[in-house]
């Protein structure tokens, strides 16, 4: 479990928010987290791989496909986003509302929900605080994401109230081990606070 300080990264997806508005499209917190967890994964490649049908064999991924958990009245479903490494928030941002109002009328392909290499879930819609997601076979590790609330962090001598997103991370201790899974984490809450991170 980790926090990440997304203060600024806040006013920034409102920005783009607000500049495509007039387009219909939305644009939520999860782009900037798909992306920012693609750069924890260059960072750290084995959270990027599975194990193979042996269990016995480690191979690592050198795409980007971030798996997405959606809510649906039939259920959960995990659709896709296929090369995120290769698409800006806002082309993730129509391929996000594209996938997630097709799964909940069931009009996903079985396709659309292969081929995974990392999976996030996110209830910070639903609330609380910290969970304990289940990872996504053959996958190695999955990221929880629950809902931002402000908190008082101080800051030299005073507090300043901050915007601090709750994070959870899931992983496969026969690949990954603790140091490295605090480090994942680390590094991802480090992204999520470097808004030249999401240039594109």
């Amino acid at each position: 479990f980790d926090e990440a300080d997304i203060t600024s990264l806040e006013v920034l997806r409102k920005k783009l928010k607000e500049e495509h508005k007039k387009d219909g499209i939305k644009i939520t917190i999860l782009p900037f987290l798909m992306k920012a967890t693609v750069s924890a994964l260059k960072a750290f490649p084995l959270f990027n791989s599975s194990l193979d049908h042996t269990g016995e064999n480690i191979v690592i991924k050198k795409y980007f496909h971030i798996g997405v958990a959606v809510d649906t009245p039939a259920g959960l479903l995990v659709p896709v986003i296929r090369d995120v490494d290769q698409k800006s928030i806002v082309d993730i941002s129509k391929e996000l509302m594209d996938v997630s109002d097709r799964a909940r009328n069931k009009k996903l392909k079985p396709d659309e929900m292969k081929g995974g290499t990392f999976t996030i879930s996110n209830l910070g819609g639903i609330g609380g605080t910290f969970f304990t997601p289940i990872i996504n076979s053959p996958e190695v590790a999955i990221l929880g994401v629950s809902r931002s609330d402000y908190k008082q962090i101080k800051n030299g001598n005073k507090f300043e109230s901050r915007l601090i997103l709750p994070l959870s991370l899931s992983y496969d201790h026969r690949v990954i081990d603790g140091v490295a899974g605090a480090a994942f984490m680390s590094e991802l809450s480090t992204v999520l606070g470097n808004l030249s991170s999401f240039n594109n």
